[in-house]
Formats: structure tokens, C-alpha cells, sequence
């Protein structure tokens, strides 16, 4: 027996944790008949998810596919292209090896939404079983000269591209949530820093329980949207043409008196702590000085 073996399970479990890496630990699990035993029961994870395999074109994204859908409703085209369907390998189906997964986060290759050149969006979403907030900061190089009606149409556009894009992100988890309800805390990245789904664990129960509750026919439809639906939702959006910039605090809509409880500040609280320090933060600052208008959008 050597010094590695002399260590209590609890102290090898607190190591695993600390990788998290998903394909480390499974590689560890060859190490040995302990290993093999130990590694399920990890309970902070990271799963790396290196590419999507889709069925056929890969020039659309599931998300872009949605997207295009939904924005040649409100800006018909002469003629429209069949666009392709897409499988998607799910993280549930790597998961299923681990017993006690208590925080997960899941990162993605690469970002959702498809710009145009000197254009960045950054987004942040926090979900229970649909949509609760979203925070969208967005910088576009536009043209002076182009009409105040092309740049609300773009900053709208920014705006409906991360809600879907979230609630792609939400719908790819749904199956974890039901396969490990002692998860506390869900978070999705993508290696790009685009944007972040954030489930909380009373999110978690919520969503849980509603799954529960969840009649047939709505989930078949849920599978056809591939994405949660958005909820109808309140948009506060400021923006400030000097910087090229928008700043967008989305709430879910419940009644009327959630309305008036919200205030400013809270939009405020919400849009600084979205994307940490730095550039980003002196942004949002600047942003939330200008004047802010409300827009309202119903479910989709």
C-alpha cells in the first residue's frame, strides 16, 4: 500500500472536486477499482463540450436555424430557403456516469449569435422553468447617416437573438435538471464569453416541479420549438450613441405590481454584477446614466 492509498475517500472526493473536469475524471476512473468507485460521486463539475454533431449542413447553428425562422416573420424575404434540421449530442447523456452532481457548468465551443464585423454582444441570463432576467450589452460601429429606425431595428434584433439563444441554452439542460435533482446551482458558458445561462437552486425546484407538472402535449411542443419559451417580458433599454453602445435589463413580466416594485436601482444591481470588472462594467456605468425607455414583448 503506498501514501496515495492511506488517504480517506472524503480527501480523494475534495481532489476530484477540484479538477471537476468531466474527462479527467473519466480517465481517472481507469486509474483503479477505488477511483472507479469515487469519481460518480463527485459533486462540482465541468463539462467541456467540444463540438456539436448535426445531421447535415454545418452552416447553421440549431440556434441561427430558430433565429432565421423567427426574423423572417417580421422581415419577410421574396423567397425562403428550407433551412436544415440539426441533432444535438446533449449533455444528460455524459452526465448519467455521475451520482451526486450538486454544481454544474457546462461550456460550450463557441457563441450563438451570428454579427456583422465591429459588432459585440454580451448577455447574461438567469432562468427557474423559464426566463426570469436577462442583462444584453451590446456595441455596434453604425452609420451616422442610416435613420434612427435602422438602429432601434439592430439594438430590438440584438435583443430577441440573446433571449432565443438562452432559451436554446436552458432547453439543452432540461434533461439534466430531471436526470440529478440534487444539482444546486447550473451555469452555461461558451469559450467565447458570449453569453451566460445562470440557474440558481430555488430556480432548480421551480423548474423541477414544473417538469413534474408538465402535460405531454406541451413537452412535444417544447421539442419542436428545441428551446424553452421565452415569457412575455418587460425590456428596459438605454442607449448612448456617442459609445456605440445599449444596454438592455429584461424581466419576466408577472403583474402589474412586480412593475412598480422594480425600480432603477434594481436595474441597476442586476446590469453591474452581469459581466464582472473591467471594460464591460465601465460600460454598463456610463449606460445607466443615460435615459432609459420601456419596451414590452409577448411571449414567443
Amino acid at each position: 500500500m503506498d501514501g496515495f492509498d492511506r488517504l480517506p475517500d472524503s480527501l480523494i472526493l475534495l481532489i476530484f472536486n477540484s479538477v471537476s473536469d468531466v474527462k479527467t475524471l473519466i480517465r481517472c476512473r481507469s486509474v483503479s477499482k477505488r477511483f472507479n468507485s469515487l469519481v460518480p460521486q463527485t459533486e462540482s463539475l465541468l463539462l467541456k463540450i467540444d463540438q456539436v454533431i448535426s445531421s447535415q449542413s454545418d452552416s447553421d447553428s440549431l440556434f441561427l436555424s430558430l433565429l432565421k425562422s423567427f426574423v423572417y416573420l417580421i422581415f419577410p424575404k421574396p423567397t425562403l430557403v428550407q433551412l436544415p434540421n440539426r441533432t444535438h449530442t446533449y449533455p444528460a447523456q455524459i452526465l448519467s456516469r455521475f451520482q451526486r452532481i450538486r454544481e454544474l457548468h457546462v461550456e460550450l465551443p463557441g457563441g450563438d449569435l451570428d454579427l456583422e464585423k465591429g459588432t459585440i454582444v454580451k448577455w447574461r441570463a438567469e432562468f427557474g422553468e423559464t426566463l426570469k432576467t436577462c442583462v444584453i450589452l451590446g456595441f455596434g460601429l453604425g452609420n451616422s447617416n442610416e435613420a434612427e429606425f435602422v438602429g432601434l431595428k439592430t439594438r430590438v434584433m440584438w435583443t430577441i437573438s440573446a433571449l432565443m439563444a438562452a432559451s436554446v441554452r436552458h432547453f439543452l439542460l432540461r434533461k439534466v435538471v430531471r436526470d440529478h435533482n440534487g444539482i444546486e446551482k447550473l451555469v452555461l458558458t461558451d469559450r467565447e464569453g458570449e453569453g451566460v445561462v445562470v440557474v440558481e437552486k430555488q430556480g432548480l425546484r421551480e423548474w423541477s416541479k414544473a417538469r413534474g407538472s408538465q402535460l405531454m402535449d406541451e413537452e412535444e411542443k417544447e421539442e419542436e420549438r428545441g428551446r424553452t419559451m421565452v415569457p412575455s417580458v418587460r425590456m428596459t433599454m438605454r442607449h448612448q450613441p456617442r459609445l456605440g453602445a445599449t444596454l438592455v435589463v429584461v424581466r419576466a413580466v408577472k403583474d402589474e405590481a412586480q412593475i412598480r416594485r422594480e425600480t432603477d436601482m434594481e436595474d441597476a444591481d442586476l446590469a453591474l454584477k452581469a459581466f464582472g470588472s473591467g471594460v464591460y462594467e465601465n460600460a454598463v456605468r456610463e449606460l445607466l446614466k443615460v435615459r432609459s425607455y420601456m419596451v414590452e414583448m409577448n411571449s414567443f
